[in-house]
């Protein structure tokens, strides 16, 4: 189909920040995101560079960590982020609803307090609004926190619902890299919010035992 190369220059300035480590070869084999993603960005780029011309890449993954590491790599990337020749992908589903997964949070359709829901069992009846649109509601709440452009406003957004925003981390280094930018004046005023554009769900829930994973699309233009 094509190749796409590594920026090694790039690579190799983050290394010597010593805040970078190499994936094992078992963390490797387990993280499927890149591999699912290269062919789309190999087919974006194909649109704006001929083959010989080709962006590299820096490749990131992101674990699960804490917030003050999110805000530590943030500070550690917005230099990169500030130049206009880098664009950052950050790859993430959105809610991941059933059993299967853990996570069966449904909003009650009386409160405003996304910390009131309740987690449902397989035999409940929720006498509320859908289910699939308690977790529209999960998801929207999450998109408002990535929106204000806050860290802390979108993990305050993941902690009054647990919503298992499996990219939740990266999109949070994201959103202090930028903040970082923000509070140096590097970015003009009104430049660099996110603007949701799409949202899907694989299915709509309509009962307890059936599940669902969530899609969301966004841009933020620096």
């Amino acid at each position: 189909m094509g190749n796409l190369t590594l920026d090694t220059t790039t690579i190799a300035k983050l290394r010597s920040s010593t805040q970078f480590k190499d994936m094992s070869t078992s963390s490797d084999s387990a993280e499927h995101s890149l591999e699912m993603h290269l062919p789309y960005i190999y087919h974006l780029l194909g649109k704006c560079f001929k083959p010989s011309t080709l962006p590299p890449l820096v490749p990131i993954l992101v674990g699960s960590t804490e917030p003050t590491t999110e805000k530590a790599f943030g500070a550690l990337l917005a230099p990169y982020l500030a130049d206009s020749s880098n664009v950052f992908v950050i790859s993430s589903d959105f809610c991941h609803w059933g059993s299967r997964f853990n996570y069966t949070y449904y909003l009650v359709s009386d409160t405003s307090d996304p910390s009131q829901g309740v987690s449902l069992n397989r035999k409940d009846h929720p006498k509320g609004i859908p289910i699939y649109e308690s977790i529209a509601r999960i998801d929207r709440l999450a998109m408002q926190g990535i929106e204000t452009g806050h860290h802390d406003a979108f993990l305050a957004t993941l902690q009054d619902t647990g919503n298992t925003v499996c990219g939740r981390h990266p999109i949070g280094v994201i959103i202090a890299a930028i903040e970082v930018l923000k509070q140096q004046g590097t970015i003009e005023k009104g430049m660099g919010n996110f603007h949701f554009v799409r949202y899907e769900r694989s299915s709509e829930v309509v009962e307890p035992n059936d599940s669902s994973v969530s899609y969301a699309s966004a841009f933020a233009v620096l």
